[in-house]
């Protein structure tokens, strides 16, 4: 694992990474999701894409990357620009499962790779509408311990910095990025996926003109069990923009 010291909007950042590979010309990067940081990504990769620079990397405020402001995803992506910059890298395909979809997809590569990328709004259930006003309700009234019970999960136990950041990205509507984006994209999703459910990859899929999507047994994660799938897919489909 290896450290980078950046600046970013007057903000130092220490980027943690690991790269795979590291002689080979050309360069993969491989965005984790929310909550979530590099090693899981390398658990389902690193013995893929033999002909490729991995370059894993925990977004700030994960893993051990630092973060101490709030941010929004076009700020993820301009670090990771930084950051890129710093090792000397341009990939030529960029994977990004989740919200590191998002972060991917503002990044613009010749060929991009979503594995249940967030970005679509989801219609909110009752049950989670109830707990959004009443949280409104609580915070005037102080009533911080009440507040904390109804918390999204992927929210608890967040700095200051990470939760602003959290309440910044979650609810963004990324059809006008998707739809912008002008070059190969690969999709592949859980047809089990309640995260962000198939239809979404569908929606996605109808707004990026020279897209593919593979639909795949599973949740959120399918992709830990289906890596040899994807990795022949993209060898396949994104030789040509690489």
């Amino acid at each position: 694992m290896a450290r980078k010291q950046l600046t970013y909007r007057s903000q130092p950042f220490t980027i943690s990474y690991v790269l795979v590979n590291p002689g080979a010309k050309k360069s993969l990067l491989i965005l984790h999701g929310w909550g979530s940081n590099k090693e899981i990504m390398q658990q389902a990769f690193s013995q893929k894409f033999p002909d490729y620079r991995h370059i894993y990397v925990d977004m700030p405020g994960f893993g051990h990357s630092s973060n101490e402001m709030i941010l929004t995803t076009e700020d993820y992506a301009q670090v990771l620009r930084l950051f890129l910059q710093e090792i000397q890298s341009e990939p030529e395909i960029i994977m990004g499962h989740s919200f590191g979809g998002k972060v991917a997809t503002l990044l613009d590569p010749k060929c991009l790779v979503l594995l249940s990328s967030a970005g679509i709004l989801t219609k909110k259930p009752w049950s989670v509408k109830l707990k959004i006003a009443t949280v409104k309700f609580l915070k005037p009234l102080g009533m911080k311990k009440i507040r904390s019970l109804f918390v999204a999960p992927d929210a608890q136990g967040m700095s200051h910095e990470m939760y602003g950041t959290f309440k910044n990205v979650v609810n963004e509507d990324f059809e006008s990025q998707f739809a912008n984006y002008r070059s190969k994209a690969l999709l592949f999703w859980g047809k089990e996926d309640t995260a962000t459910p198939l239809w979404t990859a569908h929606k996605i899929k109808s707004m990026i003109s020279d897209s593919k999507l593979y639909p795949l047994d599973g949740d959120h994660f399918f992709f830990l069990k289906h890596a040899k799938f994807i990795e022949e897919k993209i060898l396949q489909e994104c030789s040509q923009s690489s």
